[in-house]
């Protein structure tokens, strides 16, 4: 599987996750993924990272994507 950037991985999390704001940046090794939605409302730290890990499970598990850090939270949580 072909390595990932920015963009690709940006519209896979778009579509997995509907509604939600994503932003991704690429340091050269690591994915470094924001996520802010109503999804996320009620889920643990650990919940929430599964959920956006989830829809990246292939990519990663396939080599595309080999590191990825994780910030997700609600709306209400950034005002």
């Amino acid at each position: 599987m072909q390595a990932m950037n920015p963009d690709d991985v940006r519209t896979l999390l778009l579509a997995g996750l509907p509604d939600c704001e994503v932003t991704v940046d690429y340091d050269g090794h690591d994915f470094n993924i924001h996520v802010v939605g109503e999804v996320f409302q009620g889920l643990r730290k650990v919940q929430r990272q599964q959920k956006v890990l989830g829809v990246l499970h292939e990519q990663i598990t396939g080599g595309a994507i080999h590191a990825v850090n994780v910030n997700a939270s609600t709306p209400d949580e950034l005002s």
